[in-house]
């Protein structure tokens, strides 16, 4: 069953040095405060993955707590080019960076078949690419019915999942609504879990199409008001877009990204 803790000690008793982080969320609900407080506490050696890592990301790689990214695309939205990442990649700074490339279908079926118990999920995405060639991970499999040769993926099981929502109750359900992308199943599919919420309830109220998430299927919830910022909360906040057009700048120079994070993250 959910418990409901500070940020700091989920985070503290959730990610450990070494660990498969999945930190999901598409739009909106990107888990931002989550991600700063896994730099806060400097863990090291991660395997990070998410279906679309944006900035939070490049923060956590130029913060050096990544070794290995698994991922289907990369990019600050709308802006261009994560600059903490390809430096990482191109120059191994802060340390060398190692990719996991896939398809969006590719990674949503990865979770879909990890909350699943599932030890693979099989497709017929990659066809016409070359990303078989690039990635270990994505091998072909001979359908025994038809005998259509398929695509298999191994599911995603992270040591921990990470999602932001819009509330949760003291029983620790959570609900989250608007755009909701893989959060259900990156959850569902990791080992470990935190729900980051705007506000704890004392009653979930029906919204339409909301998600709910049962406490029996999280670790920990806890509290990070405007957590997701910049991107936003639908109810609760709106998108920062002047943020992401001024990252670009900041993330080009290392010493310009490093004071940065030491005076609004650490």
């Amino acid at each position: 069953m959910a418990e409901i803790v500070s940020l700091a000690d989920a985070v503290g008793g959730l990610v450990r040095d070494g660990d498969t982080v999945a930190l999901e969320g598409f739009t909106h609900l990107i888990p931002f405060a989550a991600g700063h407080e896994i730099i806060r506490q400097r863990r090291r050696d991660l395997t990070l993955v998410r279906m679309t890592p944006d900035v939070i990301y490049d923060q956590l790689i130029g913060m050096g707590c990544a070794r290995r990214l698994v991922f289907s695309w990369g990019g600050n939205p709308g802006v261009g080019s994560l600059h903490r990442l390809r430096d990482a990649v191109e120059n191994g700074w802060p340390r060398p960076l190692e990719l996991e490339e896939h398809s969006h279908a590719g990674m949503a079926n990865r979770y879909v078949a990890g909350a699943s118990g599932l030890p693979f999920a099989v497709l017929r995405g990659y066809v016409g690419t070359d990303l078989a060639g690039q990635t270990a991970t994505i091998r072909p499999i001979e359908c025994p019915f038809t005998g259509e040769v398929l695509t298999a993926v191994p599911a995603l099981t992270p040591d921990v999942g990470i999602v932001h929502a819009q509330r949760a109750d003291r029983a620790g359900n959570v609900q989250l609504w608007g755009i909701t992308g893989v959060q259900k199943e990156a959850v569902l599919a990791a080992k470990r879990s935190l729900v980051t919420v705007e506000e704890i309830v004392d009653e979930l109220t029906p919204v339409p199409d909301a998600v709910v998430l049962p406490g029996w299927a999280l670790t920990y919830v806890a509290v990070a008001r405007n957590g997701s910022h910049p991107s936003y909360t639908h109810g609760y906040s709106t998108r920062d877009n002047d943020f992401y057009v001024a990252w670009d700048d900041i993330s080009r120079d290392r010493d310009r990204f490093a004071a940065w994070m030491e005076s609004h993250v650490l």
